[in-house]
């Protein structure tokens, strides 16, 4: 079990994340972009992410590594890594929030270019009158999700059926009798054309010069 600090009640941040490696990350971008720019894409993302989100002083972040036999790999940044478990999307997510100290809790990808501390300080506000939250994406599913944690234990992932435009909706029937809050609408990035989206939003420089390997 992660490690508490002295607060009590907390917020923490879940960032969940692959091994970066060729073949095991982005596989519906690489079949557009080829898989070592997926895969470099997917390598600089990580790292913006946890530079933008991981040195807040606001809330405790933890990486949680699949697979979990990565976990000790050196290629990790340094910030408090827990496994996912096995199990599919909603299994790992429930194990997560499950592992943490009470207080609230916001979980969110690896692969959302466009987030940064706003979106997940808007996260814990919103934990603040309500019971979960929802970030909600674009394709029908979402980024982010957060519960407050008290009073009681919530698992509203059971039977959503993910990677579908019902994700979001379905998780959502899960907590009817809560009070559910939603934040800003992003997306990952999974094929080409949502990468040539990004290049042109962002500019060529941050991904022309991401680490290789």
């Amino acid at each position: 079990m992660p490690p508490t600090r002295r607060v009590a009640f907390a917020p923490r941040l879940i960032v969940m994340a692959k091994q970066p490696r060729a073949g095991a990350v982005k596989r519906r971008l690489a079949r557009g972009i080829g898989t070592v720019a997926a895969t470099r894409f997917y390598r600089t993302t990580l790292r913006h992410t946890l530079m933008r989100l991981g040195a807040d002083p606001r809330w405790q972040t933890y990486l949680a590594v699949s697979p979990d036999r990565a976990l000790r790999e050196p290629f990790w940044p340094r910030v408090t890594r827990i496994p996912q478990g096995e199990g599919d999307l909603g299994a790992r997510m429930q194990r997560l929030f499950d592992a943490m100290p009470p207080g609230p809790a916001v979980l969110v990808g690896s692969d959302i270019p466009a987030i940064c501390p706003t979106h997940i300080a808007e996260a814990f506000r919103c934990l603040g009158r309500a019971d979960a939250v929802f970030g909600p994406a674009e394709d029908g599913g979402y980024w982010l999700v957060g519960f407050r944690r008290r009073p009681g234990r919530l698992s509203p992932f059971d039977g959503v059926p993910w990677s579908t435009d019902h994700a979001l909706t379905a998780t959502c029937d899960n907590l009817k009798g809560r009070t559910v809050a939603l934040t800003d609408t992003l997306s990952d990035v999974d094929t080409a054309e949502d990468f040539g989206h990004l290049k042109r939003g962002f500019g060529n420089a941050v991904w022309a010069t991401a680490p290789r390997g």
